[in-house]
């Protein structure tokens, strides 16, 4: 659905969204202390004095953190700061036993960044306007079936407490719910290739808030926000945004625009945003320097050594798939995307010795269906890519079919089985025998006359009856382009010679 250029009365109304995207780094132990970040351990049994904000306890800031965030900055085209600091950001939730939050506000990390995605209406530059690094909440588990406003208590567990975060804020560019999704997940496709998260939205590893307001088209004032937090899916991102654009813009037709900026939540069963509170403005927040904590000083030289960390990421690979291997665009992105599945691809082409379209059609195809149909992750695959390329060189060799092919691929999914050994143990071979072939398609000929009539009367789908047959007869192993050629000799009748 586009909001853009909604008409209420005489005016037209655009939606302006800018996203918090808040990823937990992949480092073994937490940000500022030695506790382990291990996701799913018992509650309340990964905590010490310092992630619990004990007094006398001091923080420690862990140097992979550190490097993970700045890998993140520079994969999102930003500046990287030569000296950084961290605060102290105020609040008071249950899930914050210090009462207070370690960032970086005054002094952020990294600056002036921005990310590409492709729209509908194009190549759309999204600014980044700052990535920092600071430390997690814990988390609080509502009891009940009916969400966060209506559940009956809440439990606290710490575990997350001091596990590093990154947020990245993307500039006011985005219009479009759907713009909104396309930069989220480009933005994790990139955090996964550098291995600096891991992206599972579905583990809280990756969690979005979204402010979002509307204004008259051609305005450049901003309208009053609403954030709608902890958002924690592409498709709750999509939905909420499509939904409180539309309740705002409604605000708009009745005369009663936002009166002040207001925080929300996404309930999913109701398909609504539900007002929380109102949202809090940086000076509530009493930002100041944390006195535990030095600046960080950070060297031009360790810039560029972080920087000669950093793999092929996903815009480069398409532009290698596209002009090198020639694949189609939506193909080489839907590759490209996702890490493992282009490290698989390119294992698979590796093998191969013809093209890597071919490749591409049965890793997106059949390969993918089999992925998604058993909820089986690339790690856990049974198919050496290997064993793909070797299918492959069969069915271009005419030694099985392309339907033989696919359950040869299905059998080595389940078993891990080298395709060749299925081929044989089955029979699976394809049938390119001319005589054999011959003597079979004269078989079905005698078997079926009506059909045969029906054809030699101009009936073309006959025809294709009559190869169905002779491939049941053979369980889908003759090969279908021989047994045309059969079939088209045998029906088509022989001139009569000429009377002398």
């Amino acid at each position: 659905m586009q909001h853009r250029r909604r008409e209420v009365g005489l005016v037209e109304y655009e939606a302006v969204i800018g996203l918090e995207v808040h990823a937990e780094l992949c480092t073994a132990s937490k940000v500022f202390c030695g506790c382990a970040t291990t996701f799913g351990a018992p509650p309340n049994n990964q905590v010490c004095p310092v992630c619990l904000g004990l007094p006398g306890a001091l923080p420690a800031l862990n140097r992979r953190a550190l490097e993970y965030a700045i890998a993140a900055g520079l994969a999102l085209n930003c500046q990287i700061a030569s000296t950084c600091q961290f605060d102290r950001k105020q609040y008071y939730y249950p899930d914050l036993p210090k009462a207070y939050q370690i960032t970086q506000y005054h002094q952020p990390l990294c600056t002036g960044g921005c990310l590409e995605i492709m729209t509908k209406q194009g190549l759309k530059r999204v600014g980044i306007t700052r990535i920092h690094l600071e430390e997690e909440a814990g988390k609080t588990v509502h009891a009940g079936s009916t969400g966060i406003t209506g559940a009956q208590y809440a439990l606290i567990d710490y575990n997350r407490c001091g596990i590093p975060l990154i947020e990245i804020v993307s500039g006011p560019d985005l219009r479009f719910p759907e713009e909104a999704k396309l930069f989220l997940e480009k933005l994790r496709s990139i955090l996964c290739y550098l291995g600096v998260s891991d992206g599972k939205m579905e583990e809280g590893s990756l969690r979005c808030d979204a402010n979002v307001s509307v204004r008259p088209v051609g305005e450049q004032a901003m309208g009053k926000r609403a954030e709608i937090k902890n958002l924690n899916s592409f498709r709750a991102v999509q939905a909420a945004l499509a939904y409180e654009i539309r309740r705002q813009m409604e605000l708009a037709a009745s005369g009663t625009p936002l009166a002040m900026e207001e925080a929300r939540a996404w309930d999913e069963q109701s398909g609504m945003t539900v007002y929380m509170r109102p949202k809090e403005q940086p000076h509530e927040y009493r930002y100041y320097p944390d006195p535990d904590l030095m600046p960080v000083v950070i060297s031009s030289a360790w810039v560029e050594e972080i920087g000669r960390t950093i793999p092929e990421l996903p815009d480069a690979k398409y532009d290698r798939y596209t002009r090198q291997w020639g694949l189609a665009s939506h193909d080489a992105w839907l590759i490209a995307a996702e890490q493992k599945l282009a490290a698989y691809f390119e294992a698979v082409v590796e093998s191969f010795s013809g093209n890597p379209k071919t490749v591409s059609h049965w890793v997106l195809g059949e390969f993918s269906r089999l992925l998604n149909l058993e909820k089986t992750a690339i790690d856990a695959v049974k198919i050496r890519p290997r064993d793909f390329a070797v299918l492959l060189e069969r069915l271009a060799a005419g030694t099985v079919s392309g339907n033989t092919a696919k359950t040869v691929l299905e059998t080595m999914f389940y078993t891990g089985q080298d395709p060749d050994t299925i081929i044989r143990e089955q029979g699976l071979a394809q049938i390119s025998d001319v005589q054999q072939l011959q003597e079979l398609v004269a078989a079905v000929l005698a078997a079926h006359p009506g059909p045969v009539a029906d054809y030699r009367a101009g009936k073309a789908k006959a025809f294709d009856y009559l190869v169905g047959q002779v491939m049941k007869a053979t369980r889908g192993r003759a090969n279908p382009e021989v047994v045309r050629q059969i079939l088209i000799a045998e029906l088509v009748p022989a001139e009569k010679p000429a009377k002398q």
